[in-house]
């Protein structure tokens, strides 16, 4: 890992500055201006402050976009952290418009996305680490204080992208090692993907008190620019196509059963307040080419203007990535607004069916929770219930808005909504608990969870152990936030619709169904296989198939 490890929330940094250049005409100009000035800064004296961070943007007067310059950086020796982050789009593609149904008087209502109007990022792809935060403990407020401290609303693209795990306090399998417990960066190279123009930028930063000098960020920025390319080429959006070697599931359909009828047990009892638990599944795939986690999530942006895509990579570390529909925060100064999803259906062949469709997934016993009414004022639900239509599928659908008290409560309002009932269930502590919960009487079929050298945990049927998990696998940041802080503004999706793809090794695609009573096992099965929308046969679409 580059860059300096911000740890330390109770000092506050030097400086916090960014510099803006002339705007420049290609991407390669943009990077002969950075390299220019970053020498400056190399023969000037150094700074006064002992620590500070320092941004310098060059604008670039064409739309380039931000996941074609980062696929163009292709590091073969010492792999460098990467993260994408793209938020929705509505219609910026032209391919038709997603709308809601309110529940109430069936009326079509427009969608909103709390973003501020002044706002024009498209996306943002990040290279290298000026500032990474990473820890094996449980996201706390004074790691959210250590974050804040290299921010600043004098700087609003200064932004600290990353991800935290589902559940802080489970035990860390391998293939989510790297990641620990949270994981975010401040990039040490950023392209910035703007409407109608771009932007490039480097940022440096240092704390002497963390042994990270001056000259040892510039030192290694300049390390880190020897490796950045460019040549931007656009990448071809077609579906990309390979063949299955092998498909699995964990939980398998025997143990799904066992768990869902587990929870409705739970749900069912008099004395019990459950009222909802989502259980989910991981489905491993392996191919017979690698899968390129970037070419894979530029398919994804072809459908998905109201969506946001990410990426996530720690160097040598399999890459997140994922294609949310779910916000789970977006806050401007002290305005802030959610959302929530709950139920899955398919999108129908025809408007009537997609119009009976609606109308039954209304009629279910579920509802949109939310958690955040004590950290907010003026807190507004609407509307009570409603439809969200994807192009694959439709959700139920319900959006918050609401004012913090301060900027400060900006971890409690994270804290309040992760996680949330969509993903965890209700009441939310309950849920966690049945997710997490081992039995050891027998139950007929059991398990065995075997590490191999490489690549996560695997699960295999045996009938000689008295072992249960309600979950047989790690989620790590699946259904967990992942998004960016910033110094007057921050913005968090929820990580669904996601997969952990490394090379050599296939993909983890995750999927979870929400359990209420009245919940039928193989109805939930098939809701798993709608998320995941398995093609049948060996030519294998990845985008269409997992994550649309």
């Amino acid at each position: 890992m580059n860059g300096c490890q911000g740890v330390d929330p109770k000092v506050p940094l030097g400086t916090i500055e960014t510099r803006t250049f002339p705007a420049v005409l290609t991407p390669a100009l943009a990077m002969e201006r950075l390299n220019s000035a970053i020498s400056e800064l190399k023969s000037d004296p150094a700074p006064s402050f002992d620590s500070g961070i320092i941004r310098l943007q060059v604008p670039i007067q064409q739309q380039v976009e931000a996941i074609d310059w980062l696929r163009a950086q292709q590091q073969q020796h010492h792999p460098l952290p990467r993260c994408f982050f793209s938020g929705r789009r509505e219609n910026r593609l032209g391919r038709g418009q997603d709308f809601l149904v309110d529940a109430i008087n069936g009326c079509t209502v427009t969608n909103h996305n709390g973003s501020s109007a002044e706002n024009n990022v498209v996306s943002v792809a990040g290279l290298g680490s000026a500032v990474f935060f990473r820890q094996v403990r449980p996201f706390s407020f004074d790691d959210w204080r250590s974050i804040r401290r290299f921010l600043s609303k004098e700087c609003p693209l200064i932004r600290a992208y990353g991800a935290i795990r589902f559940d802080g306090r489970a035990t860390v399998s391998s293939e989510w090692e790297a990641f620990g417990s949270f994981y975010f960066i401040v990039p040490q190279v950023e392209f910035v993907e703007l409407e109608g123009s771009s932007m490039l930028a480097t940022t440096v930063a240092w704390d002497n008190a963390l042994s990270w000098t001056y000259a040892q960020a510039i030192s290694t920025l300049q390390d880190t620019m020897r490796q950045v390319s460019s040549i931007v080429v656009e990448l071809r959006k077609d579906v990309p196509s390979t063949f299955i070697i092998s498909n699995s599931h964990v939980p398998g359909k025997k143990s799904w059963d066992h768990a869902v009828n587990r929870a409705l047990q739970m749900i069912n009892r008099s004395n019990s307040a459950l009222v909802k638990v989502v259980l989910a599944r991981s489905s491993r795939i392996r191919t017979t080419t690698d899968i390129d986690p970037l070419t894979w999530l530029a398919y994804l942006q072809v459908g998905g203007e109201n969506t946001y895509q990410f990426c996530l990579q720690p160097p040598d570390a399999p890459a997140f990535i994922g294609n949310s529909p779910e916000q789970l925060f977006h806050r401007n100064c002290l305005s802030i607004c959610s959302e929530a999803l709950a139920g899955t259906r398919a999108r129908g062949r025809s408007k009537a069916i997609d119009l009976q469709i609606t109308l039954e997934l209304l009629s279910r016993n579920e509802s949109v929770h939310f958690s955040a009414q004590a950290v907010c004022n003026g807190v507004f639900i609407e509307p009570e219930k409603a439809i969200r239509k994807l192009p694959r599928v439709q959700h139920l659908y319900s959006r918050l808005t609401g004012k913090l008290k301060r900027e400060d409560d900006e971890f409690d309002v994270l804290s309040s909504l992760h996680p949330s009932p969509a993903v965890c269930g209700f009441p939310t502590e309950e849920a966690r608990l049945l997710i997490a919960e081992t039995d050891e009487k027998s139950h007929g079929e059991h398990l065995i969870l075997v590490a191999p050298p490489s690549f996560g945990t695997f699960v295999m049927l045996c009938y000689n152990r008295d072992i249960f998990c309600t979950e047989m696998f790690d989620r790590g940041m699946y259904a967990g936030p992942i998004g960016w802080f910033g110094g007057g503004e921050s913005e968090f999706a929820v990580g669904i619709r996601s997969a952990l793809v490394e090379k050599g090794l296939g993909a983890l695609i995750y999927a979870g169904t929400g359990i209420v009573e009245g919940s039928n096992s193989f109805q939930e099965w098939e809701e798993l296989e709608l998320k995941t929308s398995q093609v049948r046969g060996h030519q294998y679409d990845f985008a269409a198939v997992y994550l649309k």
